[in-house]
């Protein structure tokens, strides 16, 4: 199934086709409790009709209601639902805040050009920012990182990070990696799980996750790999964890990690350089020992404080700032 960003941006290039102006609303700050974080989208039309969402319901209620009666105008603008809002102002159920963006855009080959390159970023196709600034400005595009925040806000001017659903790539089965799958299921990642041992998969069943009984480094090699993905090795077995590695420092993946003790690590490392001829960029980017430093000893917590460590990554957080 498509993410639904994703469907915003296709059905905003379809009323935008069609001669429709539409009205596109970006997720730009959450404070306290909020059902979708920054970067959330929705458009939609001044009659009401309307794909994606905001909040879960209450915000988009008010949003079309409020949009129907004409309250704003055909510009670009900041508005806050939640206590202490600017108006339009609705006190939320969870006591939250969101900041959201909202955008006023019109029929135009300009508009579907940027548009179209979005689509393409969020298929996969590339890691873009979009910077959109208040008032009558057309919006622009420039290249992204995973490292950098999903949204920034600063003098007026909203800058976005656009891309594939973040996806977690599984390099062989273990208990810790069954941990991994169902923490990043809950955080909404795309799980797949490549191991070419039948004997391993044989009774492995999680919901939602993809299981490619294949080995981990052909799957990356064939183009398993975007920007928005993570690549873990949690098997300890040095004839899938080496290949994985080889082949995720040779992709765009946002995050690479390999399980292991110190010296395990190390050694593993010294192969990689003598059998890949890494170089001392490239091995940095290779997270051994995975995870933050959180004590782990049940494969439970050292899932957790892999997946905090992914996480930590994608949100553009410097272990430094922790």
């Amino acid at each position: 199934m498509k993410q639904l960003d994703l469907q915003v941006v296709q059905q905003a290039r379809d009323w935008l086709a069609a001669g429709k102006p539409v009205w596109l609303c970006t997720v730009l700050s959450t404070y306290g409790s909020a059902p979708r974080g920054p970067g959330a989208m929705l458009v939609a039309l001044s009659t009401g009709e309307h794909r994606g969402s905001l909040s879960g319901g209450c915000i988009e209620e008010d949003f079309l209601e409020r949009l129907a009666l004409g309250r704003f105008e055909p510009v670009t603008q900041q508005v806050r639902y939640g206590v202490g809002g600017l108006a339009p102002n609705l006190a939320l159920p969870c006591g939250g805040v969101l900041d959201v963006l909202v955008e006023y855009l019109a029929p135009g080959a300009e508009i579907q050009a940027h548009l179209a390159q979005v689509e393409q970023a969020l298929s996969g196709r590339g890691l873009l920012r979009r910077v959109v600034g208040l008032g009558a400005v057309a919006p622009r595009l420039q290249a992204g990182e995973m490292g950098q925040a999903r949204v920034q806000v600063e003098a007026g001017t909203a800058s976005i990070r656009i891309g594939a659903v973040q996806r977690l790539l599984l390099a062989g089965l273990s208990p810790v990696a069954e941990f991994c799958a169902s923490f990043a299921l809950a955080l909404g990642y795309e799980v797949i799980l490549c191991d070419p041992r039948p004997e391993v998969l044989a009774g492995f069943s999680l919901a939602g996750v993809e299981v490619c009984p294949v080995l981990p480094a052909v799957f990356i090699a064939e183009g398993g790999c975007h920007a928005s993905t993570a690549v873990v090795a949690l098997t300890h077995d040095p004839r899938l964890d080496d290949l994985t590695l080889l082949e995720a420092v040779r992709t765009e993946a946002f995050y690479i990690g390999a399980m292991g003790s110190r010296q395990t690590s190390r050694k593993r490392l010294e192969r990689l350089v003598r059998i890949g001829h890494l170089d001392e960029a490239t091995l940095a980017r290779i997270q051994a020992p995975i995870g933050l430093n959180l004590g782990s000893k049940t494969p439970a917590e050292i899932a957790l404080a892999v997946m905090a460590d992914v996480l930590r990554t994608a949100n553009g957080i410097d272990r430094r700032q922790l």
